[in-house]
Formats: structure tokens, C-alpha cells, sequence
């Protein structure tokens, strides 16, 4: 199995797409590149089995009935909610709320922060994927899923905060280290020093193994009364099972 993680970024720069190739035994690090374009991108979606991209693939379902009424000037104002609570309503998708359940962890809003301008590039790919014949699900029944890298790392006891960044450096390592150890199986090879000096090529490396643990069954995946939503939405998949399962558990997908 060969499964592809990306940590994309509104710009080349920040955008980075790994490969990791799974063996039943090893999983090995068969590519990295780190300022990936589109068609980089595009040939990871087109190659792996399974891609982690870790951006929203949607946005919020009531946020964009709100914009669309106020576009059209048939914008109505809630009697029920005011103020934040109101805003909160618009601001997170459905899986945004999941997962901040399951993990404590806050996903970035897609309508109300500065990953909006990713996500815009993400809905580019992925018509760009759909144009090209390529199934795109964004519920994570297809070959692309929606990742969250920091709350795979916490569910894994892993570091998974302050490490982004050159004056992160320090923490950086720290994580490579623990994760290191965690996965023994795990083979980095001529890119471990990438690894090492670029959070975005971890992250990207990260993406590609709960893309692997949602291959094999083992991420969450949305119920019957969530389906709907996570269709239009996206689902964040978040690992259900311990790290050495990734090689271990035999494909279900």
C-alpha cells in the first residue's frame, strides 16, 4: 500500500507531500518534497491509495446558507442566538465539533481564521482531481481524506504543540525523536534531516499515517446522522488505534 500526506499552505513554500510505502512489515519514506506545486499534489492524489490532506475540505454548512443570503440581500436575523453564540453556529463544521469533543483540541475555523485561504487552493485540487475522473468523497470514503496532524499526534502521546517554526527547532526535534522511537518500523532514510529542519515536512509525513490507519479501518469515520454533512463538510479522520496497528492490521479498505 502506498499512502501520501500532505500539509498544504495557501503557497508552494509552505506545502509539503510525502509517500510513505507500506510493506505489512515496514513503512518506508519513498519521497518528500517540500514546496510541492498542484501538480505535485495532483500526483499524489493520482498515485497514493489513500492521501491525508490536512485543510478543511469544506466549510460549514450554515456559514455558507449566511453568506449566500447575505450575498442576495435575504439575510434574516436570528431570534434565537445573538452575539458569539450566534457566531459560533457559523464558524464550525460538524467534524470541528467531533473532534473537539474526541480530543480536546480546537480545529482552525475554515470560516473564521486564515486557513480559508488554503482551503480555497484544497477546492481547487479537488476539482482539479474531480475533472480529471478521480472519485472525490469528502466524507473520507475515497482516496482522499481530511487529516488534522496535531490531534493524530496527541492521540498517539506524541508532542504535538509549539513545535512549528525556526525557533521551534529544539521542539521539533524533540518530537522526531519520540516519534522515532514510537515507530521503529518506520524508515526515514535521506529524509530524516528534512524532517528535522522542516515542520512541514513532519507534518506531511504524519498525514500520511492516519491516511494508512483510515485504509486499514482504523479512523473514525462519520455515523448515518453525519453522513449528510460530512459529504459537503468534509470528516477530519482521527487514528482509533495505536500506532504499531499501523503495520500490523491488514488493509480493510
Amino acid at each position: 500500500m502506498l499512502t501520501a500526506g500532505i500539509d498544504l499552505a495557501a503557497e508552494d513554500t509552505n506545502t509539503a507531500v510525502a509517500w510513505i510505502r507500506w510493506t505489512g512489515t515496514t513503512a518506508v519514506l519513498e519521497e518528500l518534497v517540500i514546496g510541492a506545486d498542484d501538480d505535485e499534489l495532483l500526483r499524489a492524489a493520482s498515485t497514493a491509495d489513500k492521501v491525508g490532506i490536512d485543510c478543511p475540505l469544506g466549510w460549514p454548512a450554515p456559514f455558507v446558507e449566511f453568506i449566500v443570503a447575505h450575498h442576495r440581500g435575504e439575510m434574516v436575523t436570528p431570534t434565537d442566538l445573538i452575539g458569539r453564540d450566534w457566531r459560533r453556529t457559523l464558524a464550525w463544521r460538524h467534524t470541528d465539533l467531533v473532534t473537539r469533543e474526541v480530543t480536546g483540541r480546537n480545529p482552525l475555523s475554515v470560516a473564521a481564521d486564515r486557513i480559508a485561504h488554503t482551503a480555497m487552493r484544497c477546492a481547487g485540487l479537488l476539482a482539479r482531481l474531480a475533472a480529471a475522473g478521480q472519485p472525490v468523497d469528502r466524507s473520507g470514503c475515497g482516496t482522499v481524506i481530511e487529516v488534522y496532524p496535531a490531534a493524530s499526534l496527541r492521540h498517539w502521546e506524541l508532542p504535538n504543540q509549539r513545535y512549528k517554526g525556526r525557533r521551534n527547532n529544539g521542539a521539533l526535534n524533540d518530537l522526531m525523536d519520540q516519534l522515532m522511537a514510537a515507530t521503529p518500523w518506520l524508515q526515514l532514510g535521506e529524509f530524516e534531516s528534512a524532517c528535522r529542519h522542516s515542520d512541514h515536512a513532519v507534518d506531511a509525513v504524519v498525514a500520511a499515517l492516519p491516511a494508512r490507519a483510515a485504509a486499514i479501518g482504523h479512523a473514525t469515520r462519520p455515523g448515518p446522522a453525519e453522513l449528510a454533512s460530512a459529504v459537503t463538510e468534509g470528516w477530519i479522520a482521527l487514528p482509533t488505534a495505536p500506532l504499531t496497528d499501523l503495520v500490523t492490521a491488514s488493509a480493510t479498505d
